[in-house]
């Protein structure tokens, strides 16, 4: 947050400069991680005098230039060629000497040299608007009044100075340091505990009164959950126009763009107070009366920036007798903000429940400087005083008449908030022992009143705009952070509880061993965020939206759920390679996934019907082979993933042949596996991801991904092992078998009908060739396949692998109807 170092001054006289000041807020915890000078006016005016013009004659050599003579409180007159029309003898004007750089509004700069126009040497400049960068007009020079002194600086006669922002970082729990005079209160503090006090000024309203008691905008909260408190307060006859020069030089200096008087006023409120104010047209306010609730579900509402937005119904809206005006605490309305042709206005100051306007900005993607402060929570007590002091500024900065009384619903009024202090506790936190005396100090320093004192601490009340300070420890901390950190100091002996391990309940060397398996395989692995986009399971059955765990308060539309697959994830960080020219990619990732099942969900139990479910995915595309000049290009495949999951399966003790591979094809894979195992466990799946979640990630190859489960992987594993054992010394036996089939029959049925027949000596099947062409029947393919036959004790006979293969070709033409080619 920015933070002018002379606006402060108006609230804190200050001996200290902007650097010391940032140094002071830096040790009481609001940390500031800058300090720039600031010009109101670029170039300051430097140079610029204040002159008067002695003479004034028309140019001979020009029908529009004239020769003036120029007193410039200083030695001779200057003579200076001036092209404005408006230029005469006796008017006071700004003028620029010779060796001025001249800063102009376009943003360019001009140095001024002596030169000749038209044969007469001119010695300077007299000035417009546009050229000093004071405004855009260059129809004329600028005339001052008759009183103006001649040669004083410019600058001076326009009070221009250097101003210092400071870029104060406020933490989550410092809303009441979100404003000039809540940063000047810490200031303060620190300053009394300093040993030199200074009194922190508040600005007045003791002048607030109305000046026609006639009927009011009138105020209906219908939601007061939402709405703790609503203030409303009727100016009529103002006359909506440019700031002074005062109020713009403020806002500009902490990087706010004027508007008009009346909205200026609730932006100098909001960052002199911390206080949002809104300002509406009152001839806009339909039935004469604001109505503070919410909207059904899909109403449309149109904010100040253009867009048409859809509001939920637990949006909370400020609306008028017929339509909404304003979303509440975050955004105003495109038609009933204050303009030029604005003559009455309602200024509304009101405390809204944070986690309302937090989840309305979230939803729409919205961070205004007034959700900022109402997601933090704000004091409702003050909503009355911000309403008072700005209706003066109104009444002084656009005229205008405070119409009936101020219109005030709280229906609860929120108290301060009693704590307890003992200085034992207070002593032990802190490791020091402070004096009584200064601990009374610091806490009226803080605005923190004391009710009862004892022997063993304090009764207290905390103020209410301090929303984090609610326990004997915050307390604590409060004092501490003035007192000063530095102040304490480090003893001999240091008690300690150190940690080398973190304990987690979840043991990662399976993934540590699959995942050096997959870095040796070439793959890279990965780490993606949990939450992820609830778009991409619009379209999805296998993991439809409705299943997704949304979050109540998304930071945007692209975090606003807990991804249901890793897939996702993934493939957002190959697009992100691919666009960077890296095509071929090996990726993993162990993570959590989340899904909601809401025909599992009990009412006694407010967790059920949530899972949690840790997995393994495995991304592949490119190309496995390129450039190389041992061997041609070769794409990569969904048979080398399928590949890496038999070697991550078989890596972890798992029997292949107990895991069978169930052909799917869904939204996710355009062709793909199931992984099982004999148990009926699911382990994973497997295949090639459809092209149309890969046209929706600007991916235009193909990607192969596997899912495994963890979960599940582990249970299988629980009592497997892997066994280690010699050699065999008696040598293996190779049988190949072309076999003519049915075109739909798979390889692992063919795999699964040998092992039935012979489960003791055939030890593998492996598939070497696949064929479909002419030369066979339309329907058939035709597989060539290789049988390995193994005997631990002994050599295999002719015989006996001739009857084993008898038993292998009668199994597969009784279960596929093979037939031998």
């Amino acid at each position: 947050m920015k933070i002018s170092y002379h606006w402060l001054k108006e609230y804190l006289p200050l001996e200290l400069r902007p650097d010391e000041v940032a140094a002071a807020l830096t040790s009481t915890g609001l940390e500031t991680g800058s300090v720039e000078e600031v010009q109101l006016v670029r170039g300051g005016l430097k140079g610029l005098v204040i002159g008067e013009v002695l003479t004034c004659t028309a140019h001979p050599d020009s029908d529009h230039l004239h020769l003036t003579t120029v007193d410039v409180g200083g030695g001779e007159p200057l003579c200076i060629v001036c092209g404005a029309p408006n230029v005469e003898a006796g008017q006071k004007v700004v003028v620029a000497p010779v060796g001025t750089t001249l800063y102009g509004s376009d943003g360019g700069t001009l140095t001024l040299k002596r030169s000749k126009i038209r044969g007469r040497e001119s010695f300077g400049m007299i000035c417009a608007e546009d050229e000093i960068g004071l405004g855009t007009d260059h129809s004329g020079i600028i005339v001052l009044p008759a009183d103006a002194k001649v040669g004083m600086p410019a600058a001076q006669y326009y009070g221009i100075e250097s101003d210092y922002v400071l870029e104060v970082d406020i933490t989550p729990n410092r809303v009441d340091a979100t404003s000039h005079y809540g940063v000047g209160r810490d200031l303060a503090a620190w300053l009394t505990q300093a040993g030199r006090p200074a009194a922190l000024q508040r600005p007045s309203v003791e002048a607030f009164r109305v000046d026609r008691p006639a009927p009011a905008i009138a105020v209906e909260v219908a939601n007061r959950d939402a709405c703790l408190r609503y203030s409303g307060l009727t100016v009529r006859g103002v006359t909506v126009k440019e700031s002074p020069a005062w109020l713009k030089n403020r806002l500009q200096a902490i990087g706010l763009r004027p508007i008009n008087n009346v909205v200026d006023i609730t932006n100098f409120i909001l960052h002199e107070l911390g206080q949002p104010l809104h300002a509406f047209d009152a001839a806009r306010i339909r039935g004469g009366r604001v109505v503070v609730r919410t909207l059904p579900e899909g109403t449309k509402f149109v904010t100040l920036d253009g867009v048409e937005r859809t509001l939920a119904g637990e949006d909370l809206m400020i609306c008028d007798a017929e339509e909404p005006m304003c979303i509440a605490g975050v955004f105003g309305g495109l038609d009933s903000g204050v303009t030029e042709q604005t003559r009455d206005v309602f200024l509304e100051s009101a405390c809204f429940h944070p986690a309302w306007v937090r989840r309305t900005a979230r939803r729409f993607g919205l961070n205004t400087d007034a959700s900022f402060r109402f997601e933090r929570g704000l004091d409702p007590n003050q909503t009355v005083y911000v309403l008072k002091r700005a209706a003066l500024l109104v009444n002084e900065l656009a005229g205008g008449e405070i119409t009936g009384d101020i219109r005030d619903v709280y229906p609860e009024e929120v108290k301060p908030y009693p704590v307890q202090l003992t200085y034992r506790r207070m002593n032990a936190l802190v490791g020091k022992e402070i004096p009584v005396e200064t601990v009374k100090r610091i806490l009226a320093s803080l605005e923190v009143e004391i009710v009862a004192e004892t022997e063993e601490g304090l009764s207290l009340r905390v103020p209410v705009y301090r929303m984090d300070v609610r326990r004997e420890v915050d307390v604590i901390e409060e004092i501490l952070r003035i007192y000063g950190y530095n102040r304490v100091e480090v003893g001999e002996q240091l008690r300690s509880t150190l940690s080398y391990r973190t304990p987690t309940d979840r043991n990662y060397q399976l993934e540590t061993l699959v995942a050096e398996q997959l870095c040796g395989a070439g793959f890279h692995e990965i780490m993606n965020n949990s939450l992820t986009r609830l778009a991409y399971y619009d379209t999805l059955e296998t993991c439809p939206a409705a299943r997704a765990v949304q979050l109540l308060n998304p930071l945007s539309a692209d975090l606003n759920a807990m991804r249901q697959t890793l897939l996702f994830g993934g493939l957002q960080s190959i697009a992100y390679n691919i666009n960077h020219k890296n095509r071929n990619l090996r990726f993993f990732e162990s993570g959590n996934c989340y899904a909601f099942h809401a025909e599992e969900q009990r009412p006694d139990e407010a967790l059920s019907g949530y899972c949690e479910e840790y997995r393994l995915g495995l991304w592949m595309c490119g190309r496995s082979v390129e450039n190389s000049w041992t061997q041609a290009n070769r794409d990569a495949s969904v048979y080398e993933l399928k590949a890496c999951v038999q070697h991550i399966l078989r890596r972890l003790g798992i029997d292949l042949r107990k895991v069978s591979g169930n052909m799917i094809s869904d939204d996710i894979y355009a062709s793909g596996l199931r992984l099982k195992a004999a148990s009926g466990r699911l382990l994973g799946t497997l295949g090639v991801v459809d092209r149309k979640l890969l046209k929706g990630m600007d991916i235009g190859q193909e990607v192969y991904y596997a899912e495994l489960s963890w979960d599940a992987l582990r249970k299988e594993i629980r009592n497997a092992g892997v066994v280690c054992s010699e050699i065999a010394k008696y040598p293996e036996v190779k049988r190949d078998l072309a076999l003519l089939l049915d075109r739909e029959i798979l390889f692992q049925s063919v795999e699964k009908s040998a092992f039935e027949s012979e489960r003791k000596l055939l030890k593998r099947v492996e598939l070497f060739d696949v064929y479909e062409g002419s030369h066979l029947p339309p329907d058939k393919k035709s597989y060539a396949v290789s049988f390995y036959l193994q005997d631990e004790n002994r050599t295999l006979t002719d015989p006996q692998i001739d009857r084993i293969m008898q038993k292998i070709r009668t199994g597969l033409e009784q279960k596929l109807g093979a037939q031998l080619r």
